[in-house]
């Protein structure tokens, strides 16, 4: 029951076009039972990368889920072109492990070129 639930939460929520800041965020029934799944989170609003995983830890919390911030990074994401790059880090959470961050992000965007690098800001 909580892996069916768990998955109704969406792996991916980024903005539709820019270079914006992103989290990978491990949720997990409340408590620490139970599976868990990754999902990335990212905005151009946040001005920290604290502020994204604030924003939905609050969310999730409330659903009776635990979440940890596993780090950040950017994305820059095209559209038009159909292309997402994946790179940097953050300074309070440290670096993500971008082939994971991109590996979801290439199930939500099967149709797109996903690619990451550990370099850059």
């Amino acid at each position: 029951m909580a892996a069916e639930e768990l998955s109704r939460i969406p792996s991916v929520d980024i903005d539709p076009d820019g270079v914006f800041k992103y989290v990978l965020i491990r949720v997990r029934p409340a408590g620490g039972q139970g599976p868990a799944r990754d999902l990335v989170r990212g905005h151009a609003w946040a001005e920290y990368h604290a502020d994204i995983y604030d924003k939905t830890a609050a969310e999730i919390e409330k659903q009776g889920y635990d979440c940890e911030c596993l780090g950040g990074g950017r994305i820059s994401h095209q559209s038009k072109e159909k292309k997402i790059h994946v790179y940097g880090y953050s300074v309070g959470f440290g670096q993500a492990k971008h082939s994971v961050s991109t590996k979801i992000l290439k199930e939500k965007y099967p149709d797109y070129v996903v690619t990451w690098a550990d370099e850059g800001y």
